[in-house]
């Protein structure tokens, strides 16, 4: 499936669009410096889920504001233990795919595949999800009481899905750039509602101050709903891993990647804190869970896609470097197209509910690899090592998120997830395991190479082509 079996001509082709660059070597440049690291992670983080998951979180804590604080700040810190867990194997391990790499890398091939199989659905499908979410509040105030044309919004959905495609598979400058604009904007509309929440709080007036009062007298949730509550806090720190995606094209990582975690993630924690705290301020918590329901950026799918196929997980073409750009082009089609197959479906937002759980899954399984390669390869080197505990922390936290809602409140949806990562084995076996090949393919890749202008990383090496 991934032998790289594409006829030499291609290559040939090819050869003195390559030479026409000022560097001989194809790679991903290292352009992204601590500034970019720390927009581009607070940008990915903040998004729809902070004006989303404040309903999902009250509603699982039973209505108890106390819990429903402590929660935010829970999530906040187990967001950072897991970040500084991936910031250590991203130092330690520099490559594009993130956590997909590290689990290769530490419990095999088949985990890993299993990984990429589910992330190639479950990521795009998330991705739809927020268009989708973009898409409605963009074009609701022009149809006021009326809902908006369903059409209209997976247009515009679609149009947005393929325009951060494009940009992210033209250049990495240029995608961080529109990624610090919109993230400086982002956190300008948080720093408004925080602010206003806290000159309401200071003014001192009883009806501002009446949700704070008794804050835990409510009824306390039990652990499937407490589960349930961190998911819902989660979403809204979902992003915090995306760095290491990008870790081959970080100036310094080994200095970076630690310290835009340690800025980002506090950062973040303390703006959700305040805006949940102006929520509360000015409505009650039945209020905001009665009420109703931003883009992440689409450069994670493009690195994971172009690490998969340069371990062979997936077709060859999909590692192939735009000749011109040297950005994982084909990689960002190919997740692109999957997003666009999700705006498709009536019922989407409930299909990424079915792989909600798998998510946690794959950190613990990252954070036990870190575990692994720790006693495995002692000699590795490290820049920079987490408290060890933290590890052993988050894949017990993995463990309840996963358990939980399952035991205390089994649902369908976890299953067909479950089913649906087995299915990997079908395709695992036969393309993968027991490289099952077929010469049409290497026709297409070689027509489709000669049409993106792309070519494997690394066809040349010391100055010569291979």
């Amino acid at each position: 499936m991934g032998q790289n079996t594409t006829p030499k001509r291609c290559h040939d082709y090819l050869r003195e669009e390559m030479r026409s660059n000022e560097n001989d070597r194809m790679q991903l440049k290292r352009t992204i410096g601590y500034f970019d690291g720390v927009n581009f992670i607070i940008g990915t983080i903040v998004g729809a889920g902070i004006f989303v998951s404040p309903t999902g979180v009250l509603k699982y804590s039973l209505l108890n504001v106390g819990v429903a604080l402590c929660i935010w700040t829970a999530c906040g810190v187990i967001s950072l233990m897991g970040a500084l867990c991936y910031a250590e194997l991203g130092t330690a391990l520099p490559l594009s795919g993130g956590e997909y790499s590290h689990i290769k890398r530490a419990l095999g091939s088949l985990p890993a595949f299993i990984f990429i199989w589910t992330a190639m659905f479950t990521k795009p499908a998330s991705n739809a999800t927020r268009a989708l979410l973009f898409a409605e509040y963009a074009t609701q105030p022009f149809y006021g009481v009326c809902p908006a044309p369903e059409l209209l919004k997976k247009c515009l959905a679609l149009t947005v899905i393929w325009s951060l495609g494009i940009l992210n598979g033209r250049s990495v400058k240029m995608a961080t750039w529109v990624q610090t604009v919109f993230t400086v904007l982002k956190m300008m509309a948080l720093s408004v509602i925080g602010i206003g929440g806290i000159v309401l709080l200071v003014r001192g007036r009883k009806e501002n101050l009446v949700r704070f009062e008794n804050a835990f007298s409510s009824e306390i949730p039990d652990a499937s709903q407490i589960a349930e509550a961190f998911f819902q806090g989660l979403y809204a720190y979902g992003g915090w891993w995306s760095l290491n995606y990008m870790a081959e094209e970080m100036i310094n990582p080994s200095r970076n990647i630690p310290l835009t975690v340690m800025t980002a993630l506090p950062a973040v924690t303390l703006f959700y804190l305040l805006v949940n705290i102006s929520y509360l301020t000015v409505l009650t918590p039945k209020e905001i869970v009665s009420s109703g329901k931003d883009i992440s950026s689409m450069f994670i799918l493009g690195r994971l896609s172009y690490a998969g196929s340069q371990s062979g997980h997936l077709p060859v073409l999909i590692s192939m470097l735009n000749v011109h750009y040297w950005t994982p082009a084909p990689a960002m089609i190919f997740s692109t197209i999957i997003a666009s197959i999700f705006i498709i479906p009536v019922d989407l937002i409930t299909l990424t509910n079915y792989f909600g759980f798998s998510v946690w899954l794959m950190i613990g399984l990252t954070c036990a690899s870190l575990i692994v390669l720790r006693y495995r390869e002692p000699n590795l080197q490290r820049p920079y090592k987490v408290f060890l505990p933290v590890a052993f922390a988050m894949v017990a936290v993995s463990l309840f998120l996963i358990l939980a809602p399952i035991v205390w409140s089994p649902k369908m949806p976890y299953i067909y997830a479950l089913l649906f990562m087995l299915g990997g084995l079908l395709v695992y076996l036969p393309f993968v395991h027991f490289k099952l090949h077929f010469d049409f393919v290497d026709k297409i890749t070689c027509y489709l190479q000669l049409l993106l202008e792309v070519s494997p990383a690394d066809v040349f090496a010391d100055g010569k082509y291979e």
